[in-house]
């Protein structure tokens, strides 16, 4: 299947397949979570940025073992945890699932083993859902990935419940503000816009 006409289906089956979301009453917003794994944090901040209804996003550790886990020792591979950006959101502005279909087109899903030129259980990527009806969506968002088909390969994220969120040290954060040529240099040695070009048909802007 042609991979333009591959992504449509997907966005379609997607969409079609989550729960609707109920609008809050309140008018004082009420802000929700979502954590995503993705390889280096580093590159999961910018496509959350640019979502309206994103309020922030943070990069950290998560899925391991030991308590408030140093950048040294998860990339060593000994804490069990993998980096991942967690995103705070105002779910009447921006679905759940929305965030669900940037993931996807911004990871390789294929790969579980690391992401991208970075290998290890600690850049694995994984969907930490905080309750159950993320998982649900999640879930469902997945299954819609993989009847779409837009490769061969099949889809090896895990859907797993979150644990406990440790923010990465300060000048992690808003690294691809604060560092712009070295983050440019770091994405494209890493191959990684290559790799989403040749899963997706064109690397995300």
């Amino acid at each position: 299947m042609d991979r333009k006409l591959a992504a449509l289906a997907f966005a379609t089956l997607c969409f079609a397949a989550l729960p609707a979301g109920a609008q809050p009453p309140a008018a004082k917003p009420e802000l929700a979570k979502a954590t995503f794994a993705g390889g280096c944090f580093w590159c999961m901040e910018p496509p959350y940025d640019k979502l309206d209804g994103v309020v922030s996003t943070t990069s950290g550790y998560v899925g391991g073992h030991k308590a408030n886990p140093t950048y040294r020792e998860v990339t060593g591979g000994t804490t069990g945890h993998t980096e991942a950006v967690q995103v705070v959101y105002d779910p009447r502005k921006v679905s759940y699932g929305k965030l669900l279909e940037v993931y996807w087109v911004n990871v390789d899903p294929t790969d579980a083993f690391g992401q991208f030129c970075d290998r290890g259980p600690q850049y694995r990527p994984g969907i930490f859902v905080h309750d159950a009806t993320q998982r649900r969506a999640a879930e469902a968002s997945k299954a819609a990935l993989a009847k779409a088909k837009p490769f061969a390969a099949p889809i090896v994220v895990e859907i797993v419940d979150a644990t406990t969120f440790y923010p990465a040290e300060e000048y992690h954060q808003d690294y691809y503000r604060k560092n712009p040529l070295r983050y440019k240099f770091y994405r494209t040695g890493c191959e990684r816009d290559a790799r989403l070009e040749a899963l997706w048909g064109k690397a995300p802007g």
